[in-house]
């Protein structure tokens, strides 16, 4: 339900309702307040701004923008430690105004977001701000809610900011950039002025997985046979036994759920249990997938989508067989080194990761600009573990091996090789023309969403309480 337009501190109802009603051009619960109301008008009380807790400060369509939405957004900036640009009091209400006509927009064309991206994203959002202040202690008593209270509050703001991430990405689909463009932009440009690019590097990887014991292997699932029958009596809830006990942190946090997700997008083994489920009382055999060993239990199916909760146990590698693991892979180096056959077929042939194998272990990531297929890192952008050795390393050389966490959460051995180094250096066309694509796609798609907005600006009805109409905006047209 929309919260009350109006809440004051200590003021009867009656008062409530004279303080709704406000001068022609101003905003009354989303309503605009005809002209010969000003004699009602003239007769309310004076209420100080700073006694008013909540209030429709804006309508951009038939959306409210409340007070309380703009103090939400500056205590968010606050624990992240952004600083706001201009005066917070105008920027603030405009960004939400703008957020409006994306929403709107979304809804219109149809876009969604999955639940499970949502989760995902407010767990990272959450670890951010627990690092920033500490601890989850912390956090809590800082914005005065539990952990379940900041997800609840959080979920819709989140949801709400994907799909606008998400509309502006279709905007901009159709926004290219050709090679003549690119060198048109740069030609007349200063060299201060040219793209700083740091340094970047190329790098080949071979991973090899320690092995488990079989006893360890029979632990984790005796365990997890045992949660199964403990929730089957009735002593306790699978809900509650995953948070106490997955190693699947994210989905702990919400008691083993996962939100409703895609096959596409699970592990295939995980999958083809998960959507066989049909009897949400009834809890899955063991599963083994890439990242440990599950039992699962259905929530709820809709369409080719399923939510389900899981826990998850990894077996632990004993220290042993961690080293017997590098040993291993320090022996393959020397092979390496000494010619017996190349990084590159090492790889292909040795190699347990399965992102980097087919590719001769060439690690790789999407770039968030071009959202394409690139190989060369910088620095900050590698796994902690892989920039610590390579920035021991020159180009062609093969580390000794090192332990790491890998994407899906496991403890794995590797040895890297160091393809190519380029360092810090102002942007060529030559060497950097998709550096420089990207400066002027930047621009163009920047500009189609100023212009968009611009647009829709235009043709959406927009009210505003007189006290923003002398605000310096971003965006031309919101004062009509």
């Amino acid at each position: 339900m929309m919260k009350s337009r109006y809440i004051i501190l200590g003021a009867t109802t009656a008062m409530m309702l004279a303080v709704a009603s406000v001068s022609a051009g101003s905003v009354s619960a989303g309503v605009a307040v005809p002209e010969d109301s000003a004699k009602v008008e003239s007769a309310a009380p004076v209420i100080p701004e700073t006694s008013i807790i909540d209030e429709v400060i804006w309508v951009v369509g038939d959306e409210p923008i409340l007070k309380s939405d703009v103090e939400s957004m500056r205590l968010q900036a606050e624990t992240e430690g952004i600083t706001l640009k201009g005066n917070p009091d105008c920027t603030l209400p405009e960004q939400l105004a703008v957020q409006k006509l994306f929403l709107h927009q979304a809804a219109i064309d149809s876009i969604e977001v999955t639940e499970s991206e949502i989760q995902q994203g407010l767990d990272d959002q959450i670890d951010r701000w627990v690092q920033l202040v500490g601890s989850q202690e912390k956090l809590e008593e800082y914005q005065r809610k539990s952990m379940a209270q900041i997800r609840r509050d959080m979920h819709d703001d989140f949801k709400n900011n994907l799909l606008v991430s998400e509309m502006k990405k279709k905007l901009v689909t159709d926004v290219v950039v050709t090679p003549s463009e690119v060198r048109n932009y740069f030609s007349n440009l200063p060299a201060d002025s040219l793209p700083f690019v740091p340094t970047e590097v190329e790098v080949e990887i071979i991973t090899q997985q320690p092995r488990f014991s079989i006893e360890e292997v029979n632990r984790v699932k005796d365990r997890l046979r045992e949660f199964t029958d403990r929730v089957n009596k009735g002593e306790t809830t699978f809900a509650t036994l995953a948070r106490l006990y997955s190693e699947d942190t994210n989905s702990a946090r919400r008691g083993g759920e996962l939100g409703f997700t895609g096959r596409a997008v699970l592990d295939p083994a995980f999958a083809n249990v998960a959507f066989n489920l049909t009897d949400p009382k009834k809890i899955s055999k063991i599963v083994e997938s890439e990242f440990g060993y599950h039992i699962i239990q259905l929530i709820d199916k809709r369409g080719d989508r399923i939510n389900v909760r899981h826990i998850l146990l990894k077996p632990q590698v004993s220290t042993e067989n961690v080293e017997k693991a590098v040993a291993r892979l320090d022996s393959i180096a020397d092979e390496i080194r000494a010619g017996k056959f190349s990084f590159e077929e090492g790889a292909t042939f040795i190699s347990d990761d399965k992102d980097t194998r087919n590719n001769h272990g060439l690690m790789s990531h999407i770039d968030e600009e071009s959202y394409s297929l690139k190989s060369r890192f910088n620095m900050k952008d590698l796994p902690t573990e892989v920039a610590r050795v390579v920035d021991t390393l020159k180009v062609g050389q093969v580390s000794q091996a090192f332990t790491m966490i890998n994407s899906r959460g496991k403890l794995t051995t590797a040895i890297v090789k160091l393809k190519n180094r380029v360092e810090a250096h102002r942007a060529t066309i030559t060497e950097d023309y998709q550096v420089m694509k990207n400066v002027v796609l930047g621009k163009r798609r920047e500009a189609a969403i100023t212009d968009w907005v611009t647009d829709k600006i235009k043709h959406t009805y927009v009210r505003m309480n007189d006290r923003y109409k002398d605000c310096e905006f971003e965006y031309q047209g919101w004062i009509k």
